[in-house]
């Protein structure tokens, strides 16, 4: 009896077959296992990498003249915490300020009257273009300048007058230098953000009858919003760090207070590392704030949103049992 030809069509896709039991072979339909490219210079730099930092790390962690026991010792005294406090109301109350003295700024940047956008640039132009210890001390001396202050009619009499002697203390002086500072910056970037919209999006509106504020408060700033966090929070981060330059008109703010105490204890290294590390420790705190605002305002514009940390640590651990099982996995050849 003649046993069938096995005999395919030209076009039939070949079907595997069964492993062998007895010697475990690969079934000849199989496709060989892709393996990622070995790249040795990458390992090779992510290993330097790590022992520079390791290097620093036991710099910095056996060194004793940072005086890790003092740094503890002090890092949650009263006079410390009583500094970051004061730093961290100054920090929001500037942001706060600078911001809605920005907006209206930055309207008025943006509009067709002359007079309006050339005072505004100017106001920019002036406060961007001096720098803030000056700005500060100005301020701080403004009894010099301007023995009184009135208000009345220009080139005419005044109906109130005040005198600077002693008017303005050195807190009220930090904020109002800050907030006048810190407003010309947000200026430019929420007109950055408007104008990252597109000009689509108004001429919709307008078709719809919408007026130009609710355009630009329900519309505009709602889609601009991506392009301002950003720029925003390293604004919010800069001026957190930057709130310690208040410390030469005598605020205590979290460096003057580390200060005062190493003035008394001559332990000048460690006291500046408690400031450090609660700088760091506030400025990532804000990072992470800054990185779900950012997330929250990407709705609707990205497919898919950023993974969250957590997000990201789930997924390494749920890839761990399929890497461990692609490792032990022989190698096979066809």
């Amino acid at each position: 009896m003649a046993t069938p030809s096995r005999t395919t069509a030209p076009d039939a896709v070949p079907v595997p077959v069964d492993k062998r039991p007895e010697t475990g072979a690969p079934r000849p339909g199989d496709l060989p296992r892709i393996v990622p490219r070995r790249r040795i210079g990458r390992l090779l730099t992510a290993t330097a990498a790590l022992l520079v930092f390791a290097m620093v790390v036991n710099s910095v962690v056996r060194n004793d003249a940072f005086q890790w026991d003092v740094v503890g010792r002090y890092f949650t005294t009263s006079a410390v915490l009583d500094g970051l406090l004061l730093t961290l109301w100054l920090t929001a109350a500037v942001m706060v300020l600078g911001f809605l003295l920005g907006i209206p700024l930055a309207v008025m940047r943006l509009s067709t009257n002359p007079v309006l956008s050339t005072l505004s640039w100017g106001y920019v132009w002036i406060f961007r273009s001096t720098p803030l210890l000056v700005q500060l001390l100005l301020w701080f001396n403004i009894g010099a300048l301007y023995p009184t202050l009135g208000l009345g009619v220009p080139f005419g009499p005044q109906f109130v007058t005040v005198k600077t002697v002693n008017l303005l203390g050195p807190t009220l002086t930090a904020v109002i230098g800050l907030t006048l500072h810190e407003a010309a910056y947000a200026t430019e970037v929420i007109r950055g953000g408007i104008l990252s919209v597109d000009s689509g999006q108004t001429e919709a509106a307008q078709a719809l009858g919408l007026g130009k504020w609710r355009t630009l408060r329900r519309i505009v700033i709602p889609q601009a919003m991506r392009s301002i966090v950003p720029t925003a929070g390293n604004m919010l981060i800069g001026t957190l760090k930057g709130t310690s330059i208040v410390s030469v008109l005598a605020v205590h703010d979290l460096l003057y207070s580390v200060q005062l105490v190493y003035n008394q204890t001559y332990q000048v290294i460690p006291l500046l590392m408690v400031a450090t590390l609660w700088y760091i420790a506030v400025t990532t705190v804000l990072s992470a704030g800054q990185f779900y605002v950012e997330r929250h305002y990407a709705r609707g514009a990205a497919r898919a949103l950023p993974p969250t940390p957590l997000q990201r640590l789930r997924a390494r651990v749920a890839a761990l049992p399929r890497a461990r099982s692609r490792a032990t996995t022989p190698k096979t050849t066809v």
